[in-house]
């Protein structure tokens, strides 16, 4: 049970948090496809990337799905082998997707929407160098 000490279950705790908060949202992208892109192209209507709203929905998608798929994994690897190094890729993949929805809040001049990305941001990044393998 040494994934239990300290260093390990900080690891768990966000690869965790993660992996539920990235799954989530993509699976929801997936099972709600149509209306997910029937919100962003409203919103994204008076921008440059009206026309590419479908193709970055799912681009978007991919990268959460990935980041949560990254996260999960890791939390196995961690409890398995006291590793951390996929767990390390779900947190940069998770921090990209962060960067790439950010993004698109900004162009859309919904700052508040893009303000309440920045704690998972931080998080993911506080998570990378806690989950970096020295």
């Amino acid at each position: 049970m040494d994934f239990l000490q300290f260093p390990h279950i900080v690891k768990l705790f966000l690869a965790g948090f993660l992996a539920i908060l990235f799954l989530q949202s993509g699976l929801d992208k997936i099972f709600d496809w149509k209306g997910n892109l029937s919100w962003l192209v409203g919103h994204f209507s008076k921008t440059f990337l009206n026309r590419q709203v479908p193709l970055l929905l799912a681009v978007v998608t991919l990268a959460e799905i990935s980041a949560g798929a990254l996260s999960i994994a890791g939390l196995f690897q961690i409890i398995f082998t006291l590793k951390s190094s996929i767990a390390y890729y779900g947190a940069l993949t998770s921090a990209l997707s962060l960067i790439m929805l950010f993004f698109g809040q900004r162009i859309a001049k919904d700052y508040a929407g893009a303000a309440t990305l920045v704690p998972y941001f931080i998080l993911s990044v506080m998570a990378m160098v806690m989950l970096k393998q020295f």
